[in-house]
């Protein structure tokens, strides 16, 4: 039996997404496993397929509204089950989001009007603290991408030759095949040159051929205040060029860096939006007398007025002591749980004291000059049955 998986686990997207959100997801896990990129990769194919038909899903309105209440089993039953995906040619899927990817490594898969080369976009993350979130942050990020190769620019020849004209394509970089007993025709890439249209007879000696050469790169990229923890920061640019079977001349430009943000659980606070909740401990007098207390955040310390009768567990809000928001810059509230913390041991004056309100309330207590006695004394009542 073939278990699918939820397709917003497979885009790595909440139920809430939108269509941008959805779109975005849907872009970077096109890139990162496209056959071009991952070539004989039978795992990478599948993660394509995977997500092509989740895609198609999420990002229909009915679709989705179907999925989200009736899961696989709906589609399938009201008649909205999506192509499939594991039988078709990945280069199809990939003509079929050609004008969501902005022709970003389709090459010549897809039809209509000519877009410009676009290279990959890449995918790396960096790591910051809840404090990080209040102010913004600068982080030194580290990746390796592939550049075009300066020595023979791209057309993977050593210099002073020419690619020559593949003899199976005849220089157009597509073969077609028919289908379906000649109803039809399928265009693919040239299997010899790989879509280029040329073969290279000698290969330039610094990129043995590819046209393209390993790079590592360091850049500082600023993190704005209020990022959510899974976010992404883009970098134009600093993604890798066109590969040589879209660009053999080295032509057009580069795709992104999108950086993603992780953000680790912080045991001070607890981030909802962007409110950030508290558990503040308190003792019994300040509940039932009242109290001003002081209550930590991100920015410094924020009295709190206690009214008398408080009950623990009691939500109290403190207005703009959040964290901003990533679109407004306007701060969320910081919640407060006042909770009742009760004293493991008391002195002497304490007990009584705590013994004689118990009395004015007629509550059972232990007696105040009794002592408990100690461990070994209640253990040994129990061996000699003692009560």
């Amino acid at each position: 039996m073939t278990v699918t998986r939820d397709y917003y686990e497979i885009l790595t997207v909440t139920r809430t997404a939108n269509g941008d959100e959805i779109k975005r997801a849907y872009r970077r896990l096109a890139m990162k496993y496209h056959p071009d990129r991952n070539p004989g990769d039978e795992e990478a194919e599948r993660n394509f397929k995977e997500a092509a038909e989740a895609y198609e899903v999420l990002s229909d309105e009915n679709k989705r509204r179907t999925y989200d209440q009736y899961g696989h089993e709906g589609l399938r039953g009201r008649g909205h089950a999506g192509h499939d995906f594991n039988n078709m040619n990945v280069e199809d899927i990939f003509s079929m989001f050609n004008d969501i990817l902005g022709g970003r490594g389709g090459g010549g898969f897809g039809g209509g009007r000519p877009r410009q080369r676009r290279g990959y976009d890449l995918e790396t993350e960096v790591q910051i603290s809840f404090d990080d979130v209040l102010t913004g942050t600068e982080c030194d990020v580290e990746f390796d991408r592939v550049d075009v190769c300066k020595t023979c620019t791209g057309s993977g020849a050593k210099p002073g030759t020419s690619p020559a004209t593949c003899t199976t394509c005849g220089g157009q970089g597509k073969v077609a095949q028919a289908g379906l007993g000649g109803m039809f025709r399928m265009v693919s890439a040239c299997p010899a040159c790989r879509g280029r249209g040329t073969v290279i007879t000698e290969k330039c000696e610094d990129c043995r051929g590819q046209g393209r050469t390993p790079v590592h790169r360091k850049l500082r990229v600023r993190v704005p205040a209020g990022i959510h923890n899974g976010q992404a920061v883009r970098v134009g640019g600093e993604g890798e060029p066109p590969s040589p079977e879209i660009s053999p001349d080295g032509s057009g430009v580069n795709g992104d860096l999108h950086v993603i943000v992780r953000i680790p659980e912080d045991e001070r606070f607890e981030r909802e939006g962007d409110h950030l909740i508290k558990v503040v401990p308190v003792a019994f007098t300040q509940l039932a007398l009242g109290a001003t207390i002081a209550v930590e955040s991100l920015d410094g310390e924020h009295e709190l007025d206690i009214p008398s009768g408080t009950q623990t567990n009691e939500i109290f809000r403190i207005e703009a002591a959040g964290l901003p928001s990533l679109r407004t810059g306007k701060r969320g509230d910081l919640v407060a749980i006042v909770r009742l913390v009760v004293p493991e041991k008391l002195s002497d004056e304490q007990r009584t004291l705590l013994t004689e309100y118990a009395d004015t309330e007629h509550i059972p207590v232990h007696d105040a000059n009794e002592s408990g006695g100690s461990f070994w004394d209640k253990l040994k009542d129990a061996v000699t049955g003692r009560s």
